[in-house]
């Protein structure tokens, strides 16, 4: 198992594509999540490739149903041999149960997280769909909330993760999209953050995607951002 703390999103609409990319990386350098459209498309037998090439691979399919059927989903999962899954925060604390309960129960033990606020969203996005408060406030209120669901952790976007890991403990895993080296293009993301200052404010992994996909050499990108997180989990002392 990899000890990087790097996630790259397999964000491809095919799995042809997909592999093209993988083929140039390696399990000792980075994680790797399959999210909703490669998963429609390519389905398990794309995870079930990732893992038996040796990937930790976060499934990242953001389940928001009722409890039994994200305690299903949670299972499938799990019997995937997947490292981590997500699980929508705002499906509440019954659900959330539910999903930690499905995974203690299965033979393979993935970690399990909360998905807060998307990162695409702002304050106004929220009102329109009647969350009162800011994207912050949501943020803490749903990662206090899947903490004491018994989750293993949350996704939250990097301007959260300081103040979300000072009120949740350094116990709670912190995983953190939005994340774009110094001079890279914004794209849909709205609450970004270079990957050294999210480690420094106390991230556990970085999602990672059109940075390191679109690079012209995607291991080179990956690993200059694994020396970027390298300084900033041990800053040099003088």
């Amino acid at each position: 198992m990899t000890s990087s703390r790097i996630i790259i999103a397999l964000d491809y609409a095919d799995a042809a594509q997909a592999l093209d990319l993988v083929g140039a990386l390696s399990p000792q350098y980075c994680r790797l999540k399959v999210g909703k459209e490669l998963f429609t498309r390519a389905g398990p037998a794309m995870v079930d490739k990732l893992v038996s090439e040796g990937f930790d691979v976060f499934l990242d399919l953001k389940f928001h149903d009722i409890a039994h059927t994200v305690a299903q989903a949670c299972t499938a999962a799990a019997d995937l041999g997947v490292w981590m899954v997500n699980v929508h925060a705002l499906g509440g604390r019954k659900m959330m149960e539910a999903a930690r309960e499905a995974i203690d129960s299965a033979s393979h033990h993935p970690r399990l997280i909360g998905v807060t606020v998307l990162t695409s969203l702002d304050g106004q996005d929220l009102r329109e769909i009647g969350l009162p408060g800011t994207p912050y406030e949501n943020v803490l209120r749903l990662a206090a909330l899947a903490k004491k669901s018994g989750l293993d952790g949350v996704v939250c976007s990097p301007q959260e993760v300081e103040d979300v890991r000072q009120t949740q403990g350094a116990g709670f895993c912190l995983v953190t999209p939005g994340i774009r080296p110094q001079g890279a293009q914004l794209n849909d993301q709205r609450r970004v953050m270079t990957p050294a200052d999210a480690i420094r404010n106390g991230a556990d992994y970085l999602v990672i995607g059109r940075p390191i996909t679109a690079a012209e050499d995607p291991l080179s990108a990956l690993l200059e951002i694994q020396a970027e997180v390298d300084a900033a989990r041990n800053p040099t002392t003088a």
